[in-house]
């Protein structure tokens, strides 16, 4: 599943492509996503040139001067920038066109979404419930430790939380926890100021350095132009229960916590 890197890394690569574009056309193939696509999108956009792809938790944002497109990339999605001319595949189910070039969404398990809204965009249904960006300054360990006081969740919850912190997916969880030290299954309320200061630190740079390699490539992602990320390389402990701990050479454990895989080393993590 595509979670903040892999997202992040899809707006960076579209950006360049149509920010300030104008959009000649929409095609609709498959309308029955997450949620329908709405049937009068060609006549809301047609002609309109787009302002900017921003992104808010896992949404892609891509603002105009009358309104916001809204896209998710669920399960198993996909954006691609193509020449006009390329043919769709089985599971390419919209198309956003420009003059020399499309842009693509493609999505075999249709859990993704696109939607459009006139509101601000803060005040979406979708959006105002989200916490705060994990890359952004007002993410710190003060906060975590805030957010945690008179909860007995497990830590690994607490930061998965999208109302605590948006983007915070499971492989980057485990990754956080691990390289802090911290066992996910520990109660959020039992964990100190300066280990929270430490974690709000290591997802930044666990998410940041995520980013710089194009996202972790674990089944369906692929960047913009096609290509894997390559994170999944630097990967500590996610999908490697049974292998050595890189701390102490124990074998890594696996547990399900909140229906989610874990991978953790019962000695370096406490």
């Amino acid at each position: 599943m595509p979670e903040l890197p892999e997202v992040e890394t899809t707006r960076r690569g579209i950006a360049s492509h149509i920010e300030g574009q104008q959009i000649t056309g929409v095609i609709i193939r498959q309308p029955r996503l997450r949620w329908p696509i709405p049937s009068d999108l060609e006549e809301k956009l047609k002609g309109r040139k787009i302002k900017s792809v921003e992104r808010r938790a896992k949404y892609l944002l891509i603002n105009l001067t009358h309104g916001c497109l809204i896209m998710h990339l669920g399960m198993s999605g996909s954006l691609r920038i193509l020449p006009r001319s390329t043919e769709p595949g089985k599971h390419d189910h919209f198309d956003l066109l420009f003059k020399n070039h499309c842009l693509r969404f493609h999505d075999p398990r249709r859990f993704g979404a696109i939607l459009w809204t006139e509101q601000p965009i803060a005040e979406h249904s979708l959006i105002r419930h989200l916490g705060p960006e994990p890359l952004l300054e007002d993410f710190t360990g003060d906060y975590l430790y805030q957010q945690a006081q008179g909860r007995r969740v497990a830590v690994k919850n607490l930061i998965m939380d999208g109302r605590v912190v948006v983007g915070v997916g499971n492989i980057y969880a485990n990754e956080a926890l691990f390289r802090v030290g911290i066992l996910p299954t520990r109660a959020a309320n039992r964990i100190s100021l300066a280990r929270y200061t430490r974690l709000a630190d290591e997802i930044k740079l666990v998410l940041a350095a995520a980013i710089k390699r194009g996202g972790t490539t674990l089944r369906d992602f692929q960047r913009e132009d096609g290509k894997p990320g390559y994170f999944a390389q630097e990967l500590l402990v996610y999908g490697k229960a049974g292998e050595p701990c890189p701390g102490c050479g124990e074998p890594l454990k696996q547990k399900r916590i909140g229906q989610r895989s874990s991978f953790y080393c019962g000695q370096c993590q406490k």
